[in-house]
């Protein structure tokens, strides 16, 4: 959470205090008076910072007034009352924050700061597989895009999936686009999913198979480089070792894991749990930002994959977004008034 306090010296002694063993003093040295003015300014202007979880710490712990999810950052944008937003994650995320603020100014800190799983399906891409299975509805993971939403019956996060997918009065659901979240929640409500090819290249027609599931082969860049392997290298080097996997790693890799959940879920185990080593297989910051609230804990840190598209939010252009209104989101009225409906439906099932 945010720091509150009143000088530069002050602001560098609280960040040594929180990220010690964590952050070198050295970067806590030269990002403290980045930290000092973001807060002064974020105060002056009666704006609100939301942070994800795969923020790097020395941003994490010092900026944000809320952290989470995006289930918990979507619901917090819904409910704020300050003006601007500023959002350090993806733009995704800063969308969603939009759609459900359209008279707020929303910031991007970053120009860019896409998605793959996001751009691996279009608009188009839904339009054609509700065309192809009339009458299904369609369930569409959150890291997607304002026009992709637009096209959806309700959005999910990776921690209410397979609820959103149960709540349905429907045999059939599409579930797109993250081809590994919906194995997993396919596992998880024992449903049999496919995976349609929408050129006319499949070798067998949909008829002939057995599915209630209906995926895409859209996958996080991340989420995907985790193996099995992993976690048996990690067990073998650390056998009381517990291992915790979020659902966009593959159902091979999460069926081997001692625990699989949003980030939120996971952080919340961490907390709980009374295994003393802990090695999460999901975007490296996160792993830093737990070990810094857990001193308790031995974090495993053989973690290497760090998230190119959140690591292009620093404090530095969160200050420039502050300070210059970089960059601010714009979603198309009649695509907004469209997908805001599909996020509403997953925050009154969640």
């Amino acid at each position: 959470m945010a720091l509150h306090t009143s000088s530069l010296h002050d602001t560098r002694e609280a960040m040594k205090e929180r990220l010690s063993g964590i952050v070198p003093d050295f970067e806590i040295d030269m990002k403290a008076e980045l930290v000092f003015e973001i807060n002064r300014i974020k105060e002056e202007r009666g704006a609100i910072i939301l942070g994800h979880n795969y923020m790097e710490p020395a941003l994490y712990h010092t900026v944000p007034d809320v952290v989470g999810d995006s289930l918990e950052l979507a619901r917090k944008a819904a409910e704020t009352d300050r003006d601007p937003i500023v959002f350090c994650g993806v733009r995704f995320m800063a969308e969603t924050a939009k759609i459900l603020n359209p008279d707020k100014l929303v910031l991007l800190p970053a120009k860019k700061a896409g998605c793959s799983l996001a751009e691996s399906i279009t608009a188009a891409d839904v339009r054609a597989l509700k065309a192809r299975y009339p009458g299904v509805p369609v369930v569409t993971y959150i890291n997607t895009y304002a026009d992709v939403k637009a096209e959806t019956d309700v959005c999910c996060t990776s921690g209410n999936a397979a609820q959103i997918v149960n709540a349905l009065d429907s045999d059939t659901v599409i579930f797109i686009p993250d081809e590994y979240l919906a194995g997993n929640v396919a596992r998880e409500t024992g449903k049999r999913i496919i995976f349609p090819v929408l050129d006319g290249q499949s070798p067998q027609t949909d008829e002939a198979l057995d599915y209630e599931l209906i995926g895409w082969r859209g996958r996080c860049e991340v989420h995907e480089k985790y193996t099995v392997e992993d976690i048996k290298n990690a067990r073998a080097q650390f056998p009381d070792v517990t291992i915790l996997t979020h659902p966009e790693c593959s159902p091979e890799v999460v069926e081997a894991s001692d625990f699989s959940g949003s980030t939120s879920r996971m952080i919340s185990y961490v907390k709980q749990c009374t295994s003393k080593q802990i090695l999460l297989l999901t975007e490296c910051s996160m792993g830093d930002n737990i070990a810094a609230e857990n001193r308790d804990k031995e974090m495993i840190r053989l973690c290497s994959i760090r998230c190119p598209h959140m690591n292009e939010i620093t404090l530095e252009d969160t200050l420039n977004a502050l300070r210059h209104n970089q960059y601010p989101i714009e979603v198309e009225e009649t695509i907004r008034v469209k997908a805001k409906l599909s996020i509403d439906r997953m925050l009154a099932m969640s």
